[in-house]
This record gives structure tokens, sequence and C-alpha cells, in this order.
């Protein structure tokens, strides 16, 4: 068998074991868009999940009731990146899923401005219907493709966030140097780009995609995401070596002034890697 066919496997154990049984879920929604086949699933809690195929990986889960509550431990872990930005005024997230992202930063930074693009405009109105995702002046929902998005951008953000996922993988045209380095363009040479990425477990590109990072950005850290399958790699466009007590400490401060439920200097303290030597053998990924 290929090694593709044993990733697809091992992804589908991830998941058995990560995801709530569907049995256990009313379903709300169940159809197919242009992209992908959009399942939303609420529990007897009130935790409303959503999947891009049946018994496939949690997208997103929000408690519409509590939109300060983060559900999946990685979209927790994502906010350390907000240690590595000077200012907090402008925010991209690339892959709206239920918006739990942008809809928390919306509510910790009301004076910023939140753009979230998603390439399938059914995902954009699942999340205004069934997660309570509300567009203002300045909290936006765009259907429109990512890259196509970033590489148009003319006002630099302090922190791109991507999380853009197929059913089980990041969309390729969203992985190549190309790519990051219009992402890079779109940054703030303070900002930070901050990413969801599978680990090597189930992610056979997973070297390529560090080594594809650090062509194009100073800084390559990853903090492992623990208990899950995620990495979440931080990006910075300048040269700003950073120890793992350093970064935790910066993080501590930010959860602390903002009043999260999580510390997330403990994230950076489970879980921490600079990834300053590149890779000989791993490939740059680059556009066909």
């Amino acid at each position: 068998m290929s090694r593709g066919h044993w990733i697809r496997i091992a992804l589908a154990a991830f998941v058995a074991l990560a995801a709530p049984a569907l049995a256990q879920e009313r379903v709300l929604y169940d159809q197919p868009s242009q992209f992908n086949h959009i399942v939303v699933t609420e529990r007897d809690d009130g935790l409303r999940t959503l999947r891009f195929a049946r018994g496939g990986a949690r997208q997103s889960a929000v408690r519409v009731a509590d939109p300060d509550h983060l559900e999946l431990r990685y979209s927790q872990v994502v906010l350390v990146g907000l240690a590595l930005c000077r200012e907090q005024r402008r925010f991209l997230v690339v892959g709206l899923g239920g918006g739990a992202l942008p809809t928390f930063l919306h509510r910790q930074y009301p004076k910023a401005a939140v753009d979230a693009v998603d390439i399938d405009p059914a995902v954009v109105e699942v999340a205004r219907r069934y997660f309570g995702f509300r567009d203002d002046a300045l909290l936006n929902a765009y259907a429109r493709d990512g890259r196509e998005f970033i590489e148009s951008t003319r006002a630099p953000y302090d922190a791109i966030f991507l999380d853009a996922f197929g059913t089980d993988s990041v969309p390729p045209q969203l992985t190549t140097v190309e790519f990051l380095r219009a992402v890079r363009r779109a940054v703030k040479p303070d900002g930070v780009v901050v990413s969801n990425l599978w680990g090597p477990g189930l992610n056979p590109l997973y070297g390529p995609m560090i080594r594809t990072y650090q062509e194009v950005f100073e800084e390559v850290y990853v903090i492992d995401v623990v208990g899950t399958g995620n990495k979440i790699l931080l990006a910075l466009p300048r040269a700003e070596p950073l120890a793992r007590e350093e970064l935790a400490a910066r993080a501590r401060s930010v959860s602390a002034t903002r009043q999260f439920r999580f510390d997330l200097g403990a994230f950076v303290e489970q879980g921490f890697s600079h990834h300053r030597d590149k890779a000989a053998a791993e490939r740059v990924l680059r556009d066909p």
C-alpha cells in the first residue's frame, strides 16, 4: 500500500478518537457545497460542531451562547502568536470555519479590524446561520479564495492566521514558497504569521512545509498542541531569536492581561521548538 493510503488510515483513526460520534449529536445541517460536504451538529450541552464530511475531523466547535469559549485546543494555542506582534490593530484569518477564532479576536480586541476569508460561500453562510458569526464595521467575512485575497491586499496585517483546511489537509496552493512570499508582503515587519498544520504523523508534507517557511521567513517556531495531531507554526519576517522561557513569559502576559480562560505560557512550555537549521533533505514547495 502507498504511504498516502497509510496516512489516510492514520488520519481516520485519529479523527475517530478526537471527534465525538455523530450518533451522539443532533444534525442541524447536512448539505454538499461547491467545495465541501458541510455537516453541522449540536450536542445536548449546546456545543455546535462543523465538519466537512460525515464523521470527519472537527473544523470548528462553538458554544453560540458563550463566544469567549474556544473548544478546540489548537484554536487556543494559535493565540500565542499575539505575543509576537507589536500591535493588535489588524487581523486576518484565512479559513473561517464556524468563525470561533475571528469572533474571539473581535471580542478581545474590539477596536481592531478582523477580516476572515473562506473560499466556500456556503461555509460563510453556515457560520452566520448556525454559529453566531455576526459581521459589523470591524468584523468582516469574505467568500473569496484566501490566496487571491492575500495577493491583492494593500494594507498589511499585524497577525495573519492561516487555518484553511479541506477534508484532511491544507490546500496545496496555500503551502508554496510563492504563496508565502505574498503572505510576507501582507504582514507588517513587526507582525507574525500563524499557521495550523497537521504534524508529521498525519502529514507527509510536514518537513517540506517547515522548509518552505524557512525559505521565506527569518524565524520559524513550532508549538505542539498536546494531545492532538496539530502543530502551530509561528513565522516572523525579521530576526528575533527567542528561547522557550522568553516566549512563554510573553505569551503568559498576553493571556493574563486579556483574562483568557487558558494560560498561553503553558502551551509554550509544553511543546516548543525553534527551527533554526534548514534540513538539506527537505524540498521547498513551489507552484506547479
